[in-house]
């Protein structure tokens, strides 16, 4: 039986192109997205879009990553940079505008900017299959597809009111060119205090190169100026198993030995928080 249409993938059809022609338009057709030309595009059960093709990225979170990120997010430890991701967005959006999340994960944080724009839709890329099964049913003006944020988005030129990069690479020339002339990019990234204490106590765990910041800098200059930069700073008590699962949905988790995430390993159980988010504005 072929799958639905879920309703959130509907509401970006208007804005969707052929990842293969570029220029078409994608309609439903019998359980997936076919442009005019024939190409096909399954929709999965999960209900995402599978647009990506050809070579798969293989840096996405695995499904241990997604049940660690599952789990930790769940606890709200990270609640306050949902919340001002969300209040800068809300600052940068018309309520009823587009927003579009590169990296998206889970969509844990898609889904607080939607939740701060109750007449906004929200469309989710990312490379992992496992994060976007959550990312499909994080909110219900959430839409989820595959992609690789190194490529040419799906997206006609011009669509988006607000670009989200959080915690994600980027692709600085594709955020300008989906982004509306009024629209506004949020990036946010780890500072070099970010979660310290782990990184200090756990071998192979992966720190903040120190020119974080610069080559940052350099990569957006050409495209985009900072409008207004957040800093969200706190101290964080982890309780249980939270800062296994802190560990194991982050990039290090691919370095970590696993001797070094056990019950018994040198986690610390208070760490800090750190981060930077600001909104730019096109050039």
């Amino acid at each position: 039986m072929p799958v639905l249409l879920p309703p959130a993938l509907g509401l970006f059809l208007d804005l969707l192109r052929c990842p293969t022609c570029r220029t078409r338009r994608l309609r439903p057709d019998r359980g997936a997205l076919r442009c005019a030309a024939g190409h096909t595009f399954d929709i999965a059960r999960h209900g995402y879009a599978g647009l990506l093709t050809g070579t798969r990225a293989t840096s996405g979170d695995d499904a241990a990553m997604v049940r660690s990120r599952e789990r930790f997010l769940a606890t709200g430890r990270f609640a306050p940079i949902r919340q001002a991701v969300a209040r800068l967005a809300a600052d940068s959006a018309p309520e009823r505008g587009t927003v579009v999340d590169v990296g998206c994960g889970t969509g844990y944080y898609l889904a607080g900017v939607l939740d701060e724009l109750p007449g906004a839709r929200g469309l989710g890329l990312d490379t992992s299959v496992r994060a976007l099964r959550s990312a499909a049913r994080a909110h219900d003006r959430a839409a989820a597809a595959t992609w690789d944020v190194f490529r040419r988005f799906p997206l006609a030129d011009e669509v988006a009111d607000v670009v989200l990069d959080v915690f994600a690479p980027r692709n600085p020339a594709e955020f300008r060119r989906v982004l509306r002339p009024a629209g506004r990019l949020i990036v946010v990234r780890p500072t070099g205090r970010h979660l310290d204490e782990l990184c200090g106590g756990v071998p192979g765990m992966v720190t903040v190169d120190p020119a974080k910041e610069q080559r940052l800098h350099r990569a957006l200059a050409p495209y985009f100026e900072a409008v207004v930069t957040e800093q969200v700073e706190y101290p964080m008590a982890l309780v249980g198993l939270e800062s296994l699962d802190l560990v194991g949905m982050t990039p290090s988790a691919r370095h970590v030995s696993p001797a070094h995430l056990n019950d018994d390993g040198p986690l610390s159980d208070r760490v800090t928080v750190s981060v930077l988010a600001t909104t730019y504005r096109p050039r």
